[in-house]
């Protein structure tokens, strides 16, 4: 049984494959325990929702604390797999029932759900590149104001910079002392951070936005993180390779730590000026180098061990 949850902020609309069961329950307390009680006497093989920037968050944790098949899955891939199937309609109905035949053909990997403390961490996170994001954008419009009245205008963008520019230090403050308080995190966080070129926001990164880190197989990881290079040929065509999908939050932030490593990192700054003498692009290279960092990390935290210039396990993974 494959179980496809289209959610909204009022309701709860579900179906079920191959049964063609359909019902609907309100998104609250009492809906979701209903939506728990009916679908734990079907035993499911895979429940798939949407993300929906936050309206999931009760029913995922119901079931995944009821010990069901749960996973969020984003948006974009869904509506390509429904493109894909001609479904170009789109009712919460159609949806569910997409999300469904997702489930049973894709068969998306059950991620662990975050802990309490795990989400606050994420959304911690999730508030400084909202903060940045913002920052940016108001340092964008000081250049752009001209003309009469630029003195008050620019007054008021640079009251707004000096606000952001606060929130933002509190928010780092928030975060450091998170992984401070929590002996596992600390003690992870000063793993990933032994590494020439990861810093705090790396390694907070990787603390709330992939768990799996030191689970998986480095190839696993890599599609988790959207860096694993994916084919595009046809026939006699061989298109050149690229990196699409994956956790958007990790890999902008590994691509900076790459970038650093490419300099300060003894082992990615060989490996990066090997593929550059070979003819490779700097684009393509500093993608491999994202790689090489990403599983690096991944086996330093499966095997617990710390960074050395000399670490035998940088040198031989490869990209």
């Amino acid at each position: 049984m494959f179980v496809g949850i289209d959610v909204a902020k009022a309701e709860l609309v579900v179906i079920i494959l191959p049964a063609l069961a359909r019902f609907t329950v309100a998104n609250d307390e009492r809906g979701v325990r209903t939506l728990v009680e009916r679908l734990r006497a079907v035993a499911p093989t895979l429940i798939v929702l949407e993300a929906t920037g936050g309206y999931e968050l009760l029913a995922v944790a119901a079931l995944a604390a009821a010990a069901l098949p749960v996973v969020v899955v984003n948006p974009r891939q869904v509506r390509d797999f429904a493109k894909a199937t001609g479904q170009l309609a789109k009712t919460d109905r159609i949806d569910a029932d997409i999300l469904a035949r997702f489930a049973d053909v894709v068969r998306p990997a059950v991620r662990p759900i975050a802990d309490d403390d795990a989400q606050e961490l994420e959304a911690l996170l999730t508030r400084r590149r909202q903060l940045l994001e913002m920052l940016q954008a108001e340092r964008n419009r000081t250049g752009q104001v001209f003309g009469k009245g630029k003195r008050v205008v620019k007054k008021s963008l640079k009251a707004h910079i000096a606000y952001l520019e606060r929130e933002l230090r509190i928010t780092d403050t928030d975060l450091g002392a998170m992984i401070t308080a929590s002996p596992v995190w600390r003690e992870r966080d000063e793993l990933l951070q032994s590494v020439p070129g990861v810093g705090p926001v790396l390694s907070r990164t990787l603390l709330a936005d992939l768990p799996e880190l030191g689970q998986l197989s480095r190839r696993a990881i890599a599609k988790l993180v959207g860096v694993a290079p994916l084919s595009r040929d046809s026939g006699t065509m061989r298109g050149r390779r690229f990196v699409q999908g994956g956790r958007a939050s990790v890999r902008a932030v590994l691509y900076m730590a790459a970038l650093v490593a490419t300099k300060r990192n003894a082992v990615i700054r060989v490996f990066y000026r090997r593929l550059l003498a070979a003819g490779k692009p700097k684009k393509l290279a500093l993608v491999a180098c994202m790689r090489k960092l990403r599983a690096i990390l991944n086996v330093m935290v499966r095997t617990a061990q710390p960074w050395s210039t000399d670490a035998t396990l940088a040198a031989l993974i490869p990209a």
